[in-house]
């Protein structure tokens, strides 16, 4: 409708109001309202707590083993390096809350861990890996925190996915690794052992920071730094 019909059309509305002989109707005397209720305070929230997703299998894909959190670890050992490195400290980064699923019949495993879970420098997996002096709390908090946020950016890549295939018995696994945004395939030996329907593997590899897109925490220029190549070791139960 145009600017000049609703002109017309609203004042002859205007005009059959004013020519109207019915008186208007009596207004209903107003009764006050009583006040409101106020409305229930809404319950608390509880704090939504950080979880890993669960990896999944397609439908159809036979029995299918959960691994173990508690009887499963991953420890990294990244060793310094640079011109000072003998002031630096050698250190283990450890995850003790792998979670994922295990295809006996595919002979396929997933699984993930959230970096900002992972633990820095236990006494006894340093002890493992040949780490002789133990270092301060104040250098391992110092340690995780640049770990966390200088180096993985944790924040926004939270979680490590791996994905993993054995093709034959005997052959090293086809394993997928998921980190930083980057993916990366590789052959890594394991030893897999099954008994009594829990299965499992262990084995290490060597890894390089730079081939996920990671830069390795250095200070002074160089002088003091964390070497590229680091050493994953996994054990790993399915029941």
């Amino acid at each position: 409708m145009t600017h000049t019909n609703f002109t017309y059309l609203f004042a002859a509305l205007l005009s059959l109001s004013a020519c109207s002989q019915l008186p208007p109707p009596a207004a209903e005397p107003v009764q006050a309202k009583a006040p409101a209720k106020p409305a229930p305070a809404p319950p608390k929230q509880k704090p939504v707590q950080k979880t890993t997703p669960t990896p999944t299998l397609p439908a159809g894909a036979g029995p299918v083993l959960r691994i173990d959190s508690a009887q499963s670890l991953i420890a990294v050992t990244v060793r310094r390096g640079g011109m000072l490195a003998r002031l630096g400290h050698d250190h283990v980064v450890a995850s003790h809350t792998v979670t994922g699923t295990v295809s006996p019949s595919r002979n396929i495993a997933d699984f993930t861990f959230r970096l900002d879970e992972m633990k820095v420098d236990e006494a006894d997996l340093r002890q493992i890996a040949g780490l002789d002096k133990q270092p301060s709390a104040d250098a391992i908090d110092g340690t995780r925190y640049n770990m966390l946020n200088k180096v993985l950016d944790a924040e926004r890549y939270p979680l490590v996915r791996v994905h993993a295939e054995r093709i034959a018995a005997g052959q090293p696994l086809q394993v997928t690794i998921t980190l930083h945004g980057v993916t990366r395939s590789m052959a890594i030996p394991a030893e897999l052992r099954e008994a009594q329907g829990v299965i499992n593997v262990k084995g290490t590899v060597n890894l390089k920071q730079t081939d996920f897109g990671l830069t390795p925490f250095s200070v002074m220029g160089g002088a003091m730094s964390v070497q590229d190549q680091m050493e994953l070791r996994f054990d790993l139960t399915a029941r």
